[in-house]
């Protein structure tokens, strides 16, 4: 009788467990329609599918030099909720022409670096959130980063201002990353 209470413990454990899992691509797909998505309290790659946005990448905009950094990190809080998300963390470093630093959070912690959201629902497209350092006007989306297969060593990442408050005149202000344009990027 013993044997069979802790088997039976064992198999509910087991399915409780997998029933608080729920992969990335099954909350894209209901991105859209949030009251369709399963309950979860552990947001799984089960598919490795931010492994290809892992390292560092490369390109030039405009004269400017830009240099991401993308790590993986599993099972971390997103800060809102007590949901655990596996997500990639990632730095931008941003130079001139003539190699002065025009932004760079390198050196900022994992909670002060662009965080990764999740995907857009036809799993093409992953979401950063980015915000730059000008105050005051918006400087602060999310990052498009989209990898298509054919090319794997090949990035592009598309900036995209938030609708948020502006508290200065911004008329000549320009977003840290530019709005709206490719950066083509070669994996390091």
């Amino acid at each position: 009788m013993k044997n069979l209470f802790l088997i039976l413990t064992l198999l509910y454990y087991a399915h409780s467990t997998a029933q608080q899992t729920v992969s990335l691509e099954t909350i894209a797909s209901c991105r859209s329609n949030p009251e369709t998505c399963p309950d979860a309290q552990y947001v799984k790659d089960v598919n490795n599918l931010l492994n290809k946005y892992v390292g560092i990448w490369k390109g030039n905009l405009d004269g400017n030099n830009y240099e991401f950094n993308f790590i993986k990190k599993e099972n971390v809080e997103r800060g809102f909720d007590s949901i655990k998300w596996d997500r990639l963390i990632g730095r931008v470093k941003i130079t001139s022409q003539n190699g002065s630093i025009l932004f760079n959070n390198f050196n900022k912690p994992d909670n002060k670096a662009n965080l990764g959201d999740n995907f857009q629902n036809d799993l093409k497209t992953y979401l950063v959130i980015f915000s730059g350092n000008k105050s005051g006007c918006i400087d602060s989306g999310y990052l498009y980063l989209r990898i298509s297969p054919q090319t794997p060593n090949q990035m592009t990442i598309t900036f995209h201002p938030d609708f948020d408050i502006v508290t200065q005149d911004c008329s000549h202000f320009k977003t840290t990353i530019p709005t709206g344009e490719k950066i083509y990027l070669t994996r390091q």
